[in-house]
């Protein structure tokens, strides 16, 4: 089987570009697409508040659950109304980045896309443990296993991903929904069953010990570690340009949507957990528990439900899968990252930024042995960020303008400023020991990173744009001297050397490096044979063996010879192989000398290959 016959299979085959219409999402799979990340946190945003309560609280935790639960969801209903505008003005999608950007300049604008890359990047490292931690609640003999479990449900979606976005919309999309109504079913069962059925749940037989005190810090710790539940709440509008048209309207109606799942489901939760005392425990998350108390542990349903929240947790990856790609697009297009990232793959998707996530992502699932906990607060404080530029600069863009209803806009965006940056600052202070102190060092390297790019793209650019009278530049026929590296006469180098002729150069070197054996003496004999007009040869003697360093250094000499409109030509035979194994039984001398002599300006290195049989 051929490699594109494999490729074909693997991911599908090439699409035109004409086809790229096509690949974009309606709502009933931009839903799913882009918010499986924020829907899927209520799987674990609960127990990460209550990990907080708990140990001071006891079961009075669960109680206070619910008002925490609701605090973050306010904060969500303000960051839709905010990204609602967001999306109204910039509907090229970049989200964060091109809103800091355009309002604050180059350093906001990078910062905000370096947040939105760490925790985009996260997010899959998350959601990916996140379903790990879901599966061993069930199975938990494959506790010692988290990590490569893990890295295989990265693996699966970065397959789905690589087959294009309608097709990965429709191949993520249906789990997402079935995770809802599942989702739906246990929040409607658990009412019934206490408020119509009469159920009593029983409270822990367990004597908890409280430590610590009751503290408005406390709560605020608490709403800090639920937070995680908002990321991915900007991936809409970042991803604005994935929509069919009118591709703004349903990315709003996308993000309200979104909205409204998180609310109900969140608070029902929420209130269930209060109800069930619900209480977090080793190797069991609080969902699972939660779904062991309405449908009984090891029942049908049970497992049905598990098994929806594995694959949700798992495809709330794919809000990254979908986003980043889009943000490193623009990012590469501004000069900043690679240019390969601006390259559409075969299915019509960003495939190197897909790659790029499997490779970052693989890395932390293993550096950090898939612990969720540990995970999250990077994820949060990152997220928040770009939050908080997002706003700050939609608040300035208002303002700046002057344009229509611009005074209620901008009070919108900022109170959602004000909110975000609490948020923020809250997150760091919180859980700046726990891992958040990594945002304070990641994401300045990024930028510099970014700017290094942006440097190296700016000096290419100005170094090879053409100045004056181009026909001066370009050189007449003769003005090429030949340079052929020579140690034997052989069929490869005879090929070489009629290409070499076919050049029609005044002036063909062969250039010999010895040890002063004789061995010279005989090549020239051979070479003045051959009777070639305009050839000469030269040699050098070394008993060092350094070979390429002679012959550089010799290259060198020839090149600050050469005068204007001339240049160095270096021909040289390479043995190529037809079974790929074999290359590394071979010398890969011309391998490495051309590798080093592209470094030269006015040198040209051509290799000519022989095919061995």
């Amino acid at each position: 089987m051929s490699k594109k016959s494999f490729k074909d299979i693997f991911i599908g085959p090439a699409l035109e570009n004409n086809k790229l219409e096509a690949e974009k999402l309606k709502v009933v799979w931009g839903l799913p697409i882009y918010s499986s990340d924020t829907i899927s946190s209520v799987a674990y945003a609960g127990e990460e508040v209550l990990m907080v309560l708990f140990p001071v609280m006891a079961l009075a935790a669960t109680r206070s659950l619910v008002y925490v639960m609701s605090a973050i969801i306010g904060l969500l209903v303000v960051l839709v109304f905010c990204y609602r505008q967001t999306i109204d003005a910039y509907p090229q999608g970049g989200g964060a980045y091109i809103v800091g950007a355009d309002n604050f300049g180059e350093i906001p604008g990078l910062v905000a896309a370096s947040a939105l890359l760490v925790s985009y990047i996260l997010t899959v490292a998350v959601s990916s443990c996140s379903g790990t931690a879901a599966i061993i609640s069930a199975f938990p003999a494959a506790a010692p296993y988290k990590p490569w479990i893990a890295f295989v449900i990265v693996c699966i979606l970065t397959w789905g991903n690589l087959r294009g976005l309608s097709e990965s919309g429709v191949m993520f999309g249906l789990p997402t929904y079935f995770f809802i109504g599942s989702l739906v079913v246990m929040i409607i069962t658990g009412f019934v069953k206490v408020f119509v059925l009469g159920y009593a749940p029983p409270a822990p037989t367990e004597m908890i010990r409280t430590t610590g005190d009751i503290t408005v810090f406390l709560f605020l710790q608490a709403f800090a570690s639920g937070c995680t539940a908002l990321t991915g709440v900007e991936a809409v509008s970042n991803g604005v340009p994935s929509f069919t048209d009118p591709a703004p309207k349903n990315a709003k109606l996308v993000l309200t949507l979104m909205a409204c799942v998180v609310g109900v489901t969140f608070i029902g939760v929420a209130a269930l957990t209060d109800l069930y005392h619900i209480t977090p425990r080793e190797n069991v998350t609080a969902i699972a528990s939660l779904a062991a108390a309405i449908f009984g542990n090891g029942s049908v349903f049970f497992y049905i439900f598990q098994i929806a929240t594995v694959i949700i947790l798992s495809l709330a990856a794919n809000t990254a899968f979908a986003g980043m790609p889009l943000l490193l697009a623009m990012v590469a297009g501004d000069g900043y990252m690679p240019r390969q990232f601006t390259v559409r793959g075969a299915r019509l998707n960003f495939s190197n930024g897909i790659l790029l996530i499997f490779f970052a992502a693989s890395v932390l699932i293993f550096a950090f042995n898939a612990d969720t906990h540990t995970l999250l607060p990077l994820y949060a404080s990152s997220v928040f960020v770009s939050f908080t530029i997002s706003q700050a600069g939609m608040f300035t863009h208002w303002t700046r303008r002057k344009e229509g209803a611009w005074k209620h806009k901008a009070l919108i965006n900022g109170v959602g400023t004000l909110v975000c940056f609490t948020v923020c600052a809250l997150i760091l202070v919180t859980r700046f020991l726990d891992g958040a102190w990594l945002v304070v060092i990641i994401i300045p390297l990024l930028v510099l990173l970014m700017k290094a790019i942006k440097k190296h793209y700016d000096k290419v650019a100005a170094d090879i744009i053409l100045r004056g009278d181009v026909k001066a530049l370009v050189q007449r026929r003769g003005a090429t001297k030949v340079l052929m590296p020579v140690q034997s006469l052989t069929r490869p180098f005879v090929k070489a050397l009629n290409y070499t002729l076919s050049l029609g150069a005044p002036e063909i070197e062969f250039y010999y490096v010895g040890s002063g054996d004789g061995r010279e003496q005989t090549l020239k004999k051979q070479l003045d044979a051959l009777e070639i007009p305009g050839a000469h040869f030269s040699c050098d003697i070394t008993e060092l063996r350094n070979v390429n360093e002679v012959l550089l250094n010799h290259i060198d000499a020839l090149e600050q010879e050469m005068g204007p409109g001339q240049s160095l030509t270096v021909v040289m035979p390479q043995l190529t192989c037809s079974e790929t194994w074999t290359e590394l039984l071979h010398n890969q001398t011309s391998v490495k000398l051309k590798l080093e002599l592209n470094k030269r300006r006015n040198v040209t290195v051509i290799s000519v290959p022989y095919i061995l049989k």
